[in-house]
């Protein structure tokens, strides 16, 4: 029986990923040896390795109880061969020269950014990264920028009520995607080119609530810090407001 987890009505499994994690391993090259970081119960490498797109998996996990769920799954499936389960923090789980690519999903994007910092020596000889931040995609634009890593492609999808972007990224010209650098880097270059209807509704919101929190700060203290913060939120209300009204 398949260790399933309950996500929307709907059970999730080595055969029927949720829509947010089956778009990553869209972008999964066919034929690489992949290392998914935060595999939690080691899903997507199973899907990835019975699918055929990879012959070789790797699932990392820092916490123990993820780290035996994972160790369990991949022994229903009786991939032990094909996936290596692993616990340690972030990249330390692989070596160099082990994995061609690398997943990161359901993680906040600081933290994303932190794990690829801290890892960036395992780097070396991967091709493509595939992240998919909960929150604060600007973080990982800005490390990929900072660290020689072009942008490739984006997508933005909406699942149970919250918004998430998929970045790909391969080593090759930083700057290439970016018209607008500042703009680029908050909203994403290709998902600006887009403007979908999700990609609306999350910048649509975003305004509002900086809008309210502006309010807020017109109301309190003026102090230095308060100014700043005000200058803040007013250029990235700017930024916002012509990309949408583009």
């Amino acid at each position: 029986m398949l260790f399933n987890t309950l996500i929307s009505g709907e059970k999730m499994n080595t055969e029927k990923l949720s829509n947010r994690l089956e778009a990553v391993t869209k972008y999964i090259p066919m034929g690489t040896r992949v290392a998914d970081i935060g595999s939690d119960h080691a899903y997507l490498p199973c899907y990835a390795v019975k699918k055929g797109i990879v012959p070789f998996a790797i699932a990392g996990e820092v916490v123990e109880g993820p780290y035996q769920s994972a160790k369990k799954q991949v022994e229903i499936e009786g991939l032990e061969n094909q996936i290596s389960v692993r616990k340690g923090n972030g990249l330390e789980v692989i070596k160099l020269g082990e994995v061609d690519c690398i997943t990161i999903a359901g993680m906040g994007g600081t933290l994303i950014a932190t794990i690829l910092e801290e890892g960036k020596n395992k780097l070396d000889t991967v091709q493509r990264l595939i992240l998919q931040p909960n929150l604060s995609a600007v973080s990982i634009r800005n490390w990929l920028l900072k660290h020689g890593w072009e942008l490739i492609a984006e997508e933005i999808l909406e699942e149970d009520g919250k918004i998430y972007e998929i970045l790909a990224a391969e080593k090759g010209e930083p700057l290439k995607p970016y018209k607008n650098a500042d703009q680029g880097l908050l909203m994403g270059p290709f998902l600006m080119e887009e403007k979908s209807i999700v990609f609306r509704d999350k910048w649509l919101g975003e305004l509002k609530n900086w809008e309210r929190i502006l309010m807020q700060l017109e109301k309190a203290a003026q102090t230095e810090e308060t100014e700043k913060r005000k200058q803040e939120l007013r250029q990235k209300i700017k930024m916002v407001e012509e990309v949408l009204n583009q």
